[in-house]
């Protein structure tokens, strides 16, 4: 059961009068899949919750969880200056129409037009939650844009009135060396949580062939060919005793897609599989044996610490947002980024090593229960909203 904390110096009146809580992200199944716990315990709590996000047809279920959905048409990979100013003036006429309590933006995009939007409209009490600095801060690619985007970032998001959640250290290091807000409003939340209760720990499946899962969009950033490329460094030894699964959608809209076609061409019959998207992801980390993200940069990635509570080795990079989630020779591997090598090898320690996946998967769930669990980051985040009125 959550815990419900109004700071001491509040009356309990007082808390019921924090009603108005704005969500903003750029898309509405990214805010089901990794923010919606928070909301409905928002509701629980008397907050009247609102969503500004574009609709991809889930505002009817958003609407019977008791949230308001106010649909703004975010472009996620576009950079038409209209389009954005556009953006910006609904944010803007919906900030200034209800006067949020609280404003919590989502994403590095949603945040700087939330925050241009929110200045505009004299709004205090703004949370800039930016779920990993993406695509556009990794090194040597987009040099250009990448610039831009720090100067639109010292820009906009430079006041009093800002709060920034961060989701690892590189991260919180990065905001603070821009100097936008004192150091008391930047603070480090490991990731979107995870309820426990219903990612259960589970023995691995005894049965042949073992199952390595990918666990993600299939995006270039995450990894994807370097998944493939170990796979198939691998097939020699391990054809008809190993299958490599691929459990994710191709992403249209992100630059960094790989596309669909290209996928297909890639896949072996019987030992390379691509599932698609899955709406029950629990069942798909049980039915596998290990878990593999060679992510090149993540905020903390959701799907690693599913892997946790689930209770799986695991094996990732050693990069932002997901060296959080390993510990290596504790609960897995952590390699070099872009090295299929060093990831085949990783792979393939496991693939010869039953003690080794079964010891790494109890300390992936401990890891879960101690660092990762929904409660917790719910509660984290409701602290920070409280200290907005002290």
């Amino acid at each position: 059961m959550l815990k419900v904390f109004c700071p001491k110096i509040l009356l309990m009146a007082d808390c019921d009068k924090m009603k108005r809580l704005f969500f903003v992200t750029n898309v509405d199944w990214f805010f089901i899949s990794h923010r919606l716990p928070l909301a409905l315990n928002a509701i629980r709590q008397g907050y009247d919750v609102y969503l500004l996000s574009r609709d991809t047809g889930k505002k009817q279920f958003l609407q019977e969880k008791g949230i308001h959905f106010i649909d703004i048409p975010f472009d996620r990979s576009g950079s038409n200056p209209v389009h954005e100013l556009k953006c910006i003036l609904l944010l803007y006429r919906n900030y200034r129409k209800y006067r949020p309590n609280i404003i919590h933006h989502i994403t590095l995009k949603a945040a700087l037009l939330g925050a241009v939007a929110a200045k505009l409209s004299k709004q205090h009490n703004v949370v800039n939650a930016i779920s990993g600095l993406g695509y556009n801060f990794i090194n040597g690619r987009n040099g250009g844009l990448q610039k831009l985007i720090k100067v639109l970032i010292r820009i906009t998001f430079k006041s009093k009135y800002f709060s920034f959640i961060l989701q690892n250290p590189d991260d919180v290091n990065m905001i603070r060396e821009f100097d936008l807000v004192p150091l008391s409003h930047i603070f480090l939340i490991k990731g979107s949580g995870v309820n426990l209760n219903e990612f259960v720990c589970s023995k691995a499946p005894d049965r042949v062939p073992l199952k390595i899962l990918f666990p993600a969009r299939i995006l270039l950033d995450k990894g994807v060919m370097e998944f493939i490329g170990a796979a198939k460094l691998l097939q020699g030894k391990f054809m008809g005793k190993v299958k490599f699964i691929l459990a994710g959608d191709c992403d249209k809209e992100n630059l960094a897609v790989l596309g669909e076609e290209k996928l297909k061409a890639l896949l072996v019959t019987d030992y390379i599989e691509w599932i698609g998207y899955q709406s029950k992801m629990f069942f798909i980390y049980t039915d596998s044996d290990i878990v593999v993200l060679p992510s090149y940069r993540e905020g903390l990635p959701k799907s690693l610490i599913e892997a946790c509570a689930v209770g799986r080795p695991i094996v990732t990079t050693d990069v932002p947002g997901c060296r959080e989630c390993v510990k290596s020779e504790y609960n897995g591997y952590l390699v070099p980024p872009r090295d299929i090598e060093a990831l085949a090898d990783a792979i393939e320690l496991l693939i010869n090593n039953d003690v080794k996946r079964k010891e790494f998967g109890v300390n992936s769930r401990l890891l879960a229960e101690k660092e990762f669990s929904i409660d917790k980051v719910v509660q984290q985040t409701f602290d920070i909203y409280h200290s907005l009125y002290r």
